[in-house]
């Protein structure tokens, strides 16, 4: 286990929850997007309105707030776009987690940090409104991203401090969050890689290893599935 997974599993009692959620009164259930999933058809996921009314109806049907999961997740659903069918092997593995719910839910900061870049990402299923953000911690430095916002919330500028609690962002609707249903995809990156208002959530499966111990599981910062 590296340093900073150690202390980010020491002190996660310490961080501000990312989304409003009340353990006492709000309810979690986990979602599979995976090809066991048989729910999920290439007509159904193509369709963002048709999808989106499914994202719902799951919501609905097992009374819960928001629905999560995804990290390390290998899903058929991203044949829905070209961006992740470029090269001779598709990308497919989910490097965040995404927590989905109502648009203009808001995103809040779980420990202190500053603007390190945001961008539009506008291809038909990609990130939309992005905002990535650097964190200096306890001797570490790394980075989250936050996509599939709502594009008011890019009114920012490189280096603004976001303190931890803070609102700094909120699920897009599907015109402005990449063409998905409401959610928040949320990824760590101990190394940037020279990238700026993006960087990759979804891997080739032959890359799977690298990725993910760059990208460690967002559930440190958000420490939701204890909850499901």
């Amino acid at each position: 286990m590296t340093a900073l997974l150690h202390d980010l599993q020491r002190y996660s009692i310490d961080f501000h929850s990312v989304v409003p959620f009340d353990p006492a009164r709000d309810q979690l259930a986990a979602i599979n997007l995976t090809a066991l999933n048989t729910l999920l058809t290439e007509e159904l996921v193509a369709d963002t309105e048709a999808f989106s009314m499914y994202i719902d109806d799951e919501r609905n049907r097992r009374s819960c707030r928001y629905l999560i999961g995804g990290y390390g997740e290998h899903r058929a659903i991203y044949g829905r776009s070209v961006v992740f069918d470029q090269g001779e092997e598709p990308r497919r593995l989910h490097l965040g987690l995404d927590i989905w719910g109502e648009a203009g839910t808001l995103v809040m900061a779980a420990i202190d940090g500053n603007v390190h870049s945001f961008a539009i990402n506008n291809q038909f299923g990609d990130y939309g409104a992005t905002i990535i953000l650097e964190h200096q911690w306890r001797g570490h430095r790394f980075y989250s991203l936050y996509g599939h916002l709502a594009l008011a919330d890019l009114r920012i500028k490189a280096g603004d401090r976001i303190a931890a609690g803070s609102v700094f962002a909120h699920f897009g609707v599907p015109e402005e969050n990449g063409a998905w249903p409401p959610h928040l995809h949320i990824q760590l990156m101990v190394d940037i890689e020279g990238k700026s208002g993006d960087y990759p959530g979804v891997c080739r499966y032959s890359e799977k290893e690298g990725y993910l111990a760059n990208c460690p599981d967002p559930d440190l910062f958000c420490q939701l599935y204890q909850y499901v």
